[in-house]
């Protein structure tokens, strides 16, 4: 089985009417003023599905600023669910600096067939993740349902990109120090963490930590794959495309033309989200 851990996508009325929405959200303007920034529906995601092979994909939508526009892409992905419920797995977009709601949007998303919570946007939703007390009221939700969390990470080095941010390895390692029972996924290979796992002490903090290769072809080579394996072991890491901005078969096609080891391959594109999610691949 296949299964893509990092996709996004919207309700067709924002997709089709985006430059209503550009100026109530900073973030939202800065990755989709340009017209040509792909957005897909539920529908374009399962066709490209069907298409690269992908069995099942986690769907996330925009982590707006503005809470109301969370819960209204929220009911989105409730309905996607709902109608497609052997091929999509949803998770919940909050916005953290909205407190009590924030927590109660995610326990009624959950209640709903959701299944985590992300991708949490720290920059453009106001806040760090080493502000763990805001952040202690959703973990808590997620660590009791046992869900994890997808966050987006960015290189504190390199070049600079839309999108790219300030979500840094240290905050995702003071996040996993407080929440070590945590299932955390750092989108984009938590922008360079794996390497700082050679670290002892770093490992032992980031044990319940996995690392998404989205955007990779945009950011390094593709000998990251057997690279990070050596650093953190294969069963850290998951396939993640970032879709609409990359097609799956993209990473399919590089990873099995890798030196990979069949059963490295296997887990990497399914076996170790479907741990993460409980999924039966039998």
């Amino acid at each position: 089985m296949i299964i893509d851990v990092h996709t996004h996508i919207f309700p067709p009325e924002i997709r089709d009417q985006r430059e209503k929405y550009l100026p109530r959200d900073a973030w939202f303007g800065t990755l989709y003023t340009n017209p040509h920034a792909r957005m897909a529906s539920a529908e374009d995601l399962l066709t490209v599905m069907d298409l690269d092979g992908v069995d099942r994909a986690v769907i996330g939508g925009f982590a707006w600023a503005d809470q109301g526009l969370c819960q209204a892409h929220n009911d989105y992905l409730l309905d996607c669910v709902a109608r497609y419920p052997d091929r999509l797995i949803g998770i919940a977009a909050v916005q953290p600096r909205a407190g009590a709601a924030a927590a109660r949007e995610l326990r009624r998303c959950l209640e709903g067939g959701l299944r985590g919570l992300g991708e949490l946007f720290p920059d453009g939703q106001g806040f760090t993740l080493d502000e763990t007390d805001l952040l202690a009221p959703l973990v808590d939700i997620l660590q009791a349902a046992q869900l994890p969390l997808l966050t987006h990470t960015s290189e504190p080095v390199g070049h600079d990109y839309h999108g790219k941010g300030h979500t840094e390895p240290g905050h995702v390692i003071a996040l996993a120090e407080c929440f070590p029972e945590l299932r955390l996924i750092c989108g984009h290979w938590g922008g360079g963490l794996p390497f700082y796992e050679l670290m002892p002490e770093v490992a032992a903090a980031l044990q319940n930590v996995s690392y998404d290769m989205a955007a990779s072809p945009y950011l390094y080579r593709w000998r990251i794959v057997p690279v990070a394996i050596q650093m953190v072991g294969v069963h850290k890491i998951l396939f993640g495309s970032d879709y609409p901005l990359i097609r799956p078969k993209n990473y399919i096609e590089h990873l099995r033309a890798l030196s990979l080891e069949e059963n490295e391959c296997t887990a990497i594109l399914g076996g170790n989200a479907a741990r993460l999610w409980g999924i039966d691949l039998r």
